[in-house]
């Protein structure tokens, strides 16, 4: 195997990602594989990384390789490695739990008090090669491709919001009509929602989300949302409300439009502290609020499997464009002019 590989980095604090040849194929230990990485998804926790945000500074120590959102071929496994062999094809869950807390040993490993975070607190999958720990790999059906492993991880939070909404027999509000919002949506039919209703802030992703299953779409800005889903749900309000975009008047009009005894579940991330008048709106109503974080390990993952093999799940709405990793700037790029769907990394050959 060749010695050295190409791979982008985090060199050092402050913005800016560095695309490197030189960087050495990583040596395994025991207990862990060797993936030749197929493709790697960009995901928004990159996009902070490389814009060095507090969040990023809090837990990235550079130098590092970035990258979580993969999938690729296992070509070499640690002496101990019984779960999967070379020639595997696998995606990788970001969250690699301790598997000795007091979470881990009570089948809560996604919120792990020792979690380790691939792609951000180790090196990643941005790179010809990767390592991890052979737990932390999903063996892919052979009907699956590559670029449909690298969804799991990142789609997985919108399915575990669907999970935690218990959404069967129930009208559900999806917020937010990005990649994770729209397999929410789908996610929701399949597990059993009566009716799925959409918003967002702008119509063309309300199109696609009706070509994803919803069974009614707001545009929340131009409309008043609790109003229009009061009308929708003969004045009573969904039964279970999922926010995916972290925004503060977007978790405060879900929760309002959640009918008393209703169940709001947050899977987007606020970027600062979120108002809101919990007498009224949650304790008086008795109102259930929860969050999600990642995906449960492995639960999710068969889960999101049933959903992307499910016909209403359409991937193509959910792709981006493609680039070589040493045009990765043009892609981040793309992503900051709000460009819809994942962009997706090769390391040399765009296949």
């Amino acid at each position: 195997m060749q010695p050295y590989m190409c791979g982008i980095t985090k060199e050092k604090a402050g913005p800016g990602l560095t695309y490197r040849t030189d960087l050495p194929v990583p040596q395994i230990n025991d207990d862990e594989v060797l993936i030749k990485v197929h493709v790697t998804a960009i995901c928004g926790t990159d996009v902070h990384i490389y814009d060095w945000d507090p969040w990023s500074a809090c837990r990235v120590v550079p130098p590092m390789i970035v990258g979580h959102e993969t999938a690729g071929d296992v070509v070499a496994i640690g002496r101990n490695v019984t779960q999967v062999q070379v020639g595997d094809r696998v995606s990788v869950e970001t969250h690699i739990p301790c598997n000795h807390c007091y979470f881990c040993q009570h089948d809560h490993k996604e919120i792990c008090q020792h979690v380790a975070l691939f792609g951000c607190t180790q090196d990643g999958a941005f790179a010809e090669y990767a390592k991890v720990r052979a737990d932390s790999v999903f063996k892919l059906d052979d009907g699956l491709t590559y670029e449909q492993g690298c969804m799991f991880e990142p789609m997985g939070a919108g399915v575990h919001g669907v999970e935690a909404a218990e959404v069967a027999g129930k009208t559900v509000l999806i917020s937010g009509c990005g990649p994770i919002g729209l397999t929410a949506i789908t996610a929701s039919k399949v597990f059993g929602a009566t009716k799925v209703i959409a918003c967002d802030l702008f119509d063309e992703k309300l199109e696609i989300a009706k070509e994803m299953g919803a069974d009614a779409v707001i545009n929340s800005a131009s409309y008043d949302l609790v109003a229009e889903v009061h009308k929708l749900t003969d004045d009573l309000g969904v039964d279970a409300a999922i926010d995916i975009t972290g925004a503060g008047a977007a978790i405060n009009n879900s929760l309002r439009s959640v009918r008393s005894g209703g169940r709001l579940v947050c899977v987007g991330l606020p970027s600062k502290p979120v108002t809101m008048n919990l007498t009224e709106d949650l304790i008086y109503r008795e109102v259930e609020m929860t969050g999600v974080s990642g995906r449960l390990i492995w639960r999710t993952w068969e889960d999101f499997s049933k959903v992307m093999k499910d016909p209403r799940y359409h991937m193509e709405l959910i792709m981006g464009h493609r680039f070589l990793m040493k045009d990765f700037e043009q892609a981040f790029a793309e992503i900051r002019s709000g460009v819809p769907g994942k962009m997706m990394l090769y390391p040399k050959v765009i296949e």
